[in-house]
C-alpha cells in the first residue's frame, strides 16, 4: 500500500464517524452516507493537489457542509418541478373535463346532436318526416295525419318504427348519457 492510501485509510476511520453524524443532521442517513463517500471521493480526486495538515478537518467539513446544501437544494428543484407538473396536470385535467369546460360540453353537445341527426337521417323517408314534424316542429300525431293527408294509424305506425330504430341505433349513447349522470 503507498503512502497516500494509507493517510487516506486513516483520514476515513478518523473523519467519517464525526462527518456522517454532521451530514444526518441536514439529510436522512442513506442520503447523508452517500454525501460523506462523496467527500472521501472528492479528497481522493485531488490527493495529488491537496496538503494534508492542519486543515483537513475543517476541508471535510466545508466539502460535506457544501454537498449537503446541494442536495437540499437538488431535492427542491425536484419538489417544486413535480409539484409543478402535478399542478399544471391537475390544471388540465380541469380544463378538459366537461362538467367544468363550457366549450368542451357545447363541442359533445354538437358530436351527440350530429349523431343524433345522422340517425334520423338514416331513417326511411316518410318515417323521417314523420319523425321531424312530431319531434322537432312539435306537431301532434292527429296534425302530422291531417297536415299529410295520411290516417292516424298511419302515423302512429311510422312513429314506432322511427323510435325503435333510434333506441337501437343510438343505445350507446343512452349508455353514456346514463354513465355521464352516475358522475
Amino acid at each position: 500500500m503507498d503512502t497516500a492510501t494509507t493517510t487516506y485509510n486513516i483520514l476515513f476511520r478518523k473523519y467519517y464517524p464525526g462527518l456522517l453524524f454532521y451530514a444526518t443532521r441536514f439529510l436522512p442517513e442513506s442520503e447523508a452516507e452517500d454525501i460523506v463517500q462523496d467527500t472521501f471521493l472528492e479528497l481522493w480526486k485531488r490527493k495529488d493537489s491537496i496538503e494534508i495538515g492542519d486543515q483537513i478537518q475543517a476541508f471535510l467539513y466545508r466539502i460535506t457542509y457544501t454537498k449537503c446544501l446541494n442536495a437540499i437544494k437538488h431535492k427542491q428543484v425536484e419538489n417544486e418541478y413535480s409539484a409543478t407538473a402535478i399542478e399544471f396536470y391537475l390544471k388540465k385535467i380541469e380544463f378538459y373535463d366537461p362538467g367544468q369546460n363550457e366549450t368542451i360540453q357545447r363541442m359533445e353537445n354538437r358530436e351527440l346532436q350530429a349523431e343524433v341527426y345522422k340517425a334520423i337521417n338514416e331513417l326511411p323517408d316518410k318515417c323521417r318526416e314523420i319523425f321531424k314534424l312530431s319531434y322537432l316542429h312539435d306537431l301532434k300525431n292527429k296534425e302530422i295525419a291531417e297536415t299529410l293527408d295520411i290516417s292516424l294509424r298511419t302515423v302512429e305506425a311510422h312513429m314506432y318504427k322511427a323510435l325503435k330504430y333510434l333506441r337501437l341505433r343510438l343505445k350507446y349513447l343512452l349508455l353514456l348519457l346514463f354513465l355521464l349522470l352516475l358522475k
